[in-house]
């Protein structure tokens, strides 16, 4: 598949016909570079002077704690880009090292180049800004979530957040190993945390479809987590 095909499925490019897309880059300067398996794309504290989307492979953010230890922090599939969200502002820089998990090509576009792609297309602006805001709602998210002591009281108020309180059924939109990255938790205690509010009859699982049985004592563990 050309380039040009795969970054046209990219978040920030989508609903861009690829060879609109095309016609935009020709008045562009970018980069394809490629990268081998576990070599480093990016460093933390490297500034984000550039777009990077992965057209091929996957990477993973990596940190290191305070003991030495080694922590991932996330995995990056292609067509997504790298510390999109990063590339403006006064502290951009990359928040965590980045490996290719294997054989990675990525785009590279340089933000004045950037900017001016922006200013081409209104339809990529418009997705370009989403996907900012949607990661600092996560990140708001994610604050709150971390305020929480219970596992009950995140799960009781991620239910409540997808409408729960307002449906005797819903679905969880992501896995539960998404669920515990957004806790700040170990996946098998997002599973636990489940089977304990199971138990107490508040609520009933089956995969990923969660039927409320007792909306008031779901509210009641999400303000008291």
């Amino acid at each position: 598949m050309e380039w040009i095909e795969l970054t046209a499925q990219c978040p920030i490019m989508r609903g861009v016909a690829a060879e609109d897309l095309l016609k935009h880059f020709e008045n562009l300067q970018f980069q394809i570079k490629s990268f081998r398996k576990d070599e480093m794309i990016a460093q933390q504290g490297d500034e984000v002077n550039r777009l990077m989307i992965l057209l091929e492979g996957s990477a993973r953010g990596e940190m290191t704690d305070s003991e030495g230890r080694v922590v991932k922090i996330e995995d990056v599939e292609a067509p997504r880009p790298l510390a999109g969200a990063f590339l403006f502002g006064q502290e951009n820089r990359f928040p965590v090292d980045v490996f290719a998990n294997e054989p990675v090509k990525a785009l590279v576009i340089y933000r004045e180049e950037f900017m001016k792609l922006l200013r081409m297309n209104e339809t990529i602006m418009l997705n370009y800004l989403s996907m900012v805001s949607s990661k600092a709602q996560f990140l708001t998210r994610k604050i709150k979530f971390l305020t929480i002591k219970t596992i009950k009281g995140k799960i009781a108020n991620y239910l409540l957040t997808i409408g729960a309180a307002g449906s005797s059924s819903v679905e969880i939109p992501v896995s539960q190993q998404e669920l515990a990255d957004l806790f700040g938790v170990a996946r098998p205690s997002v599973a636990r945390g489940f089977a304990a509010m199971e138990s107490e009859g508040m609520i009933e699982v089956r995969n990923r479809k969660v039927k409320v049985l007792d909306a008031k004592k779901l509210k009641l563990s999400a303000f008291e987590g």
